[in-house]
């Protein structure tokens, strides 16, 4: 019996293998972060892949929160329409499971798209403001953050629950709240970013503070059968940042507000960054999380390799894996690593025709 292709339930959620295609971003929405075309040619690959949970890629829950001119968005009827169409034709044609992350992107906003270097857009250019637990830009920018007051943070919690709603109401089975790699909600856990003086910063118990109670106003307008995670970088990779342990300890109180599995992720707070990267380098983050929480973990990073991915998820280093890159490059590696590990997956019927048993067959009855 393969573990990885073995189910795992999520509160009322069954997935039925422990892939997961991760929310990597498309940067091919309208010109207002609307869901276009692509999104249902690519996210429809995905969902024929095999993986029993599919991310939508981030979406920004307000304008300041959009990363460059072509990413998604989820804050507006239209954004929502156009979400819903995409996962309701997914849904007709193929058995997986959707997801989505909402995203502030905080002081790393007002960029151009990865593919036009995604440097920074000046105001006079057509840039947006950018906001930050601080304000303190990030390295290599000019443009200081807006601090928000506590009017401010209540309306970046509002949009939040807000584009949680509507997750909700498209019919998305997981939500999971980025608050990772030096976007906003993560500005406000690590010290490289957050230097308030007030309630929302200081020790550890001050800087979870903010990123805690969105998580628990999500939860709250989130539907309670539907499970709700939250990516995290588990390490800043840079000293005096954030570390493993502080990331055990946010999880345990994510744990005890209703969160149903963390994705350790890492860095993205200064470019000053010393990642030790390798096949995997993120899941013994995922392990200790795991170990010293008692929550649910995915693993990310590097995992490409089918037995590698078993041997994570049978020796209960992580629940689930999750693969981003590696879709991306190869669509069918969920049916590659069925084969690898004598499992069976889903398919469409109309590619039997591409199995190798039915090749055989084939040949011969057209002899």
């Amino acid at each position: 019996m393969s573990y990885l292709f073995s189910p795992i339930q999520l509160r009322s959620l069954t997935l039925d293998n422990r892939i997961v295609y991760s929310p990597m971003g498309q940067y091919m929405a309208e010109d207002d972060g609307t869901a276009s075309d692509w999104h249902l040619i690519h996210l429809g690959m995905m969902s024929l892949s095999g993986a029993g949970l599919v991310f939508t890629e981030a979406a920004a829950v307000e304008p300041r929160g959009m990363h460059a001119p072509h990413g998604l968005a989820l804050w507006t009827d239209r954004h929502e329409a156009a979400l819903k169409r995409v996962i309701d034709s997914c849904r007709r044609y193929a058995p997986a499971k959707h997801a989505i992350q909402l995203w502030h992107v905080g002081r790393k906003g007002s960029v151009t798209d990865p593919w036009d270097g995604a440097k920074f857009i000046p105001p006079e250019q057509g840039g947006w403001p950018v906001v930050a637990a601080s304000p303190v830009p990030f390295q290599g920018r000019t443009d200081i953050p807006v601090s928000p007051d506590e009017d401010g943070l209540d309306a970046i919690e509002a949009s939040f629950v807000q584009a949680a709603q509507r997750a909700a109401r498209i019919g998305y089975d997981v939500l999971e709240l980025h608050c990772a790699h030096g976007y906003l909600l993560y500005s406000f856990l690590s010290p490289i970013s957050n230097k308030r003086n007030d309630r929302w910063g200081g020790d550890i118990g001050g800087r979870m503070s903010f990123p805690l109670r969105v998580f628990k106003a999500v939860r709250e307008a989130w539907p309670e059968d539907r499970p709700m995670g939250v990516r995290v970088s588990a390490t800043d990779w840079f000293p005096g940042g954030w570390t493993v342990e502080d990331a055990t300890t946010f999880a345990r109180e994510l744990k005890a507000l209703g969160c149903d599995y963390l994705t350790p992720s890492s860095g993205g707070s200064t470019p000053e960054q010393k990642i030790k990267m390798g096949p995997g380098y993120q899941a013994d983050f995922a392990a200790a999380i795991r170990a010293g929480s008692g929550i649910a973990t995915m693993a990310v990073g590097l995992i490409n390799d089918a037995r590698f991915a078993e041997y994570l998820v049978s020796t209960d280093k992580c629940d689930m894996v999750a693969l981003g890159r590696g879709l991306v490059e190869n669509p069918r590696w969920p049916w590659d690593a069925a084969k690898v590990l004598e499992a069976s997956v889903p398919h469409p019927k109309q590619y039997m025709r591409g199995e190798k048993p039915v090749w055989r067959y084939s040949s011969a009855t057209k002899r």
